[in-house]
C-alpha cells in the first residue's frame, strides 16, 4: 500500500475509497448534500483527515464511517475497504435493507423479455382453459 498523507480532499478521498466510480460523481454527491463531514455539509475540496466521521447517503443506502486511511491513489476495492471503518449499526441497517430489496425484487413478477414461443403458447392456453 501507498505512504498515507496528513490530509487529503474529500471528493478524491470518497473516489479512492471506491464509493464512486469518479471524482466528478462524488464533487457532485458532496455539493448535492449527500456526503456530511463531521456532521455537517460541506464542499468537495474540505480537507479530511485521520479520523473524521463521514456520513454517505447514496440511493436507498447509508454509510457512517471513520477515515482510517488517507491513500497517494485509488487501490483496488480490497484495499479501499481498509480505509475507513463503518459502524456496527450502519452496517446492520444496510445489510437488513439489502435483504429487503432482495425479498422484494424476488417477489416480483419479471416482465416477459421476449415473446412467448410456441411452447409458451401452449402452456398459456391450458393455463386459461382451467380457468373457465
Amino acid at each position: 500500500m501507498s505512504e498515507p498523507l496528513e490530509k487529503m480532499r474529500l471528493d478524491k478521498w470518497l473516489w479512492a475509497a471506491r464509493f464512486f466510480k469518479t471524482r466528478p460523481l462524488a464533487a457532485e454527491a458532496i455539493s448535492g448534500g449527500k456526503v456530511h463531514l463531521n456532521g455537517q455539509r460541506c464542499k468537495p475540496g474540505k480537507e479530511v483527515k485521520i479520523g473524521n466521521r463521514i456520513e454517505i447517503s447514496k440511493g436507498p443506502y447509508d454509510w457512517n464511517i471513520e477515515v482510517l486511511v488517507l491513500p497517494k491513489q485509488r487501490r483496488p476495492a480490497s484495499e479501499a475497504a481498509e480505509f475507513y471503518q463503518e459502524d456496527e449499526e450502519s452496517h446492520a441497517k444496510r445489510q437488513a435493507l439489502t435483504a429487503q430489496i432482495r425479498t422484494e425484487m424476488a417477489a416480483m413478477p419479471r416482465p416477459a423479455t421476449q415473446k412467448p414461443n410456441k411452447r409458451d403458447r401452449r402452456m398459456i392456453h391450458r393455463f386459461k382453459q382451467q380457468e373457465n
